[in-house]
């Protein structure tokens, strides 16, 4: 059940960066049409920073429908006994979801850091069992858990 409801705060919280860059692209869509039309010939200069933060916002659009399509890929039912992308891994003093980068998310009075099995402690992670030990920043983490 916890995996389903981390699953669903995934999906929230990506879906809201999708729709709010698709939100910052229109806004400066409109901005330069707006430009475009003073039709003053002397005054470019907003446009190449418009242009820049266009791209720049296509770019985090792009990497967060990559990582809705992560997400596609994950069935909260599956279990397995190593770590793979979906897994609830909980260790000796912290609990991962191997998913996106999200982050810290507060579900039913515990704390779940939601990670990337490409980030560098999720790296560490994938493959491992139950009793593995890994060590990331100077904390030891043993596995108490994969489901």
């Amino acid at each position: 059940m916890i995996k389903h409801e981390l699953l669903d705060a995934c999906f929230s919280y990506v879906n809201k960066r999708i729709s709010s860059y698709k939100d910052e692209i229109e806004t400066i869509k409109e901005s330069i049409e707006n430009n475009d039309k003073s039709n003053d010939e002397d005054d470019d200069s907003g446009n190449g920073k418009l242009f820049n933060d266009l791209e720049k916002n296509a770019q985090y659009l792009s990497d967060a429908t990559k990582m809705l399509d992560i997400l596609k890929l994950i069935n909260p039912k599956t279990v397995n006994d190593y770590v793979v992308l979906g897994s609830l891994v909980k260790t000796s003093s912290t609990s991962f979801f191997i998913a996106v980068s999200v982050g810290k998310v507060e579900l039913a009075n515990d704390s779940f850091f939601v990670i990337s099995k490409s980030s560098p402690i999720g790296e560490l992670l994938m493959g491992k069992t139950k009793g593995d030990v890994i060590s990331f920043n100077g904390t030891t983490y043993t596995i108490t858990e994969v489901s």
